[in-house]
């Protein structure tokens, strides 16, 4: 599952983004990747591990439910289904 959000632009300050990446590993667990920063800057990766699917997904969405709190919008979205609207 892999989704990335991005900022909704404004004059003269670059949009920040947030990629969200979950994967299965070798050894049957998963890893969540996020990465977050400034379109056309520095950015900074993140991983945690889980040993289950269940755990993993929530993660994911706990993560990709805090970045949309923050302004964030899905750009786009790959093998997820986008958050219900409230």
């Amino acid at each position: 599952m892999r989704v990335f959000l991005q900022q909704p632009p404004a004059a003269g300050v670059p949009p920040r983004f947030c990629q969200l990446t979950l994967q299965g590993d070798l050894l049957g667990g998963y890893v969540l990747l996020r990465e977050t920063g400034e379109i056309g800057g520095r950015s900074q990766l993140r991983r945690s591990v889980h040993l289950d699917r269940e755990s993993a997904v929530a993660a994911f969405q706990d993560a990709r439910d805090r970045e949309i709190k923050r302004g964030l919008r899905i750009t786009f979205a790959e093998g997820a289904q986008p958050p219900q609207a409230a």
